[in-house]
């Protein structure tokens, strides 16, 4: 340990000790949040039974007070790690030369735009930038709404799209609460999940063309009620839902459908995109698709709050048609497009993509050998780094191990490992650490994961 750390702290005996420098002991953070921070928000804490409070991160470590390294094995947003160099340096540099707004002509909201439309199929080449991931999304069902002059989407169960009050019902998490009625303008297609769904087995084209079906189906019924379908949302890999791959030809037929019907195709990349999964920069890519609108946030800005909307000049000439304008004060503005250029330069520079393929593919071996050893590992399933264990109590039945998926977290933490449970029930481990994570990190976490998995199986 050290004596004396980066940002001002000194080593301490006792975590809640009161630091020199104005440190905040764990107790006080917990106290003041409780009360200035809204509940809704303050109880959202990792770990919140022993929280951690961390001092600093680099690449794919997080510090505590006392300076204990943590491997983050879960934070997706630090796409290319942890405050990496190149990406502090050009957004300090352009913070320190003009940040403004949008409505400026300046040359890196342009040139940020050309290189991130470069990523994708020549037809997707007209970027809206704003903050948010959820604030994308918002956007996207505006544009498709505007272009097809109906207001019905259908969604993916299990899915998360964001928290706007436009957005909120496609939340599986808020429906599942009973707060109040879902708008009856979204429609909810079965997730295609071949381990647990309502049609399982392997992943096959015939699969993933059974549960398009599903959607056809919410079609023709909304046409049957009168309504108009404006479009279908997906995540190109479900996230919240516990990191789910859908079975070849599941989108593409579904957007078959969807296009028929007189509605456009939205990927939400917001947790996949950016070469996680590893054989492909854009994860919409595995299911052989080209969307009409992506939705890109999280990893775009490496932590920076920035988003983008993706879409073809006939949506984005059809959303403005009628004077329609999106002005948005922080979105696109100059440190935002720096910072998202030096992400994509240090995606290519450091050659991540194929980075995530080999290691994912590595890792997910490691894994598939755990299986054999550890009854309580259901299926591992995944592309890159983006990969989810899921944890049952019982192999035949699938019933999921939620207090035992918490217990394994708790103690990995212990031994200085960050994973969280994932999915509707809790019981799926998330793998989704930023993108300079190394075969010696993939070692220690099955090593960490695999006395952990021991530990709550002999309880």
């Amino acid at each position: 340990m050290n004596g004396n750390l980066e940002n001002g702290y000194h080593y301490c005996q006792s975590r809640d000790e009161t630091k020199a420098g104005g440190g905040l002991s764990t107790q006080e953070i917990m106290e003041l949040r409780t009360k200035h921070i809204g509940k809704a928000s303050a109880s959202e804490v990792h770990f919140k039974d022993n929280p951690i409070k961390i001092a600093y991160a680099r690449g794919q470590y997080m510090y505590d007070e006392q300076d204990n390294r943590y491997l983050d094995c879960m934070n997706n947003v630090s796409h290319v790690g942890h405050c990496h160099p190149h990406v502090v340096k050009v957004c300090h540099e352009q913070m320190g030369t003009l940040n403004t707004n949008s409505r400026f002509l300046y040359d890196v909201i342009v040139k940020y735009a050309e290189r991130l439309a470069s990523t994708f199929p020549p037809q997707l080449s007209q970027c809206h930038f704003a903050c948010t991931g959820s604030e994308a999304n918002d956007l996207a069902l505006r544009i498709a709404r505007q272009h097809t002059d109906a207001d019905d989407v259908i969604i993916v169960d299990s899915a998360y799209h964001g928290h706007t009050a436009a957005l909120i019902d496609t939340s599986y998490k808020y429906r599942k609460l009973g707060a109040r009625r879902m708008n009856d303008c979204f429609h909810v297609a079965p997730l295609p999940d071949p381990y647990r769904g309502i049609f399982q087995g392997e992943a096959t084209p015939e699969l993933g063309e059974k549960y398009a079906l599903e959607v056809k189906k919410l079609i023709d019924q909304a046409h049957k009620d009168g309504r108009k379908i404006a479009a279908f949302i997906s995540e190109s890999m479900q996230g919240v839902a516990g990191q789910i791959i859908y079975p070849p030809n599941y989108l593409k037929q579904v957007y078959k459908y969807v296009r028929e019907a007189g509605g456009v195709c939205i990927a939400d990349e917001v947790q996949v995109g950016f070469g996680r999964v590893g054989k492909y920069f854009w994860a919409f890519e595995s299911q052989g698709v080209v969307p009409d609108i992506v939705t890109l946030g999280k990893p775009i800005g490496n932590g920076h709050p920035l988003s983008a909307v993706v879409t073809t000049p006939e949506l984005a000439e059809s959303f403005a048609a009628i004077g329609m304008s999106y002005f948005n004060t922080y979105g696109g503005n100059p440190v935002s497009c720096a910072v998202g250029n030096a992400v994509l330069e240090v995606i290519e520079t450091e050659n991540l993509q194929q980075h995530a393929l080999e290691l994912g593919d590595y890792m997910k071996e490691r894994f598939l050998q755990l299986q054999t050893k550890h009854r309580l590992i259901g299926e591992v399933r995944g592309m890159g780094l983006y990969i989810g264990i899921e944890l049952v109590t019982d192999r035949t039945t699938k019933e999921p191990a939620k207090a035992e998926a918490e217990r394994v977290c708790n103690k990995a933490k212990e031994k200085f490992v960050l994973i969280t449970p994932d999915g509707p029930d809790n019981n799926v481990l998330k793998i989704k650490p930023p993108m300079c994570f190394t075969k010696e990190d993939a070692d220690l976490l099955c090593s960490v994961l695999d006395e952990a998995l021991r530990d709550v199986e002999e309880c």
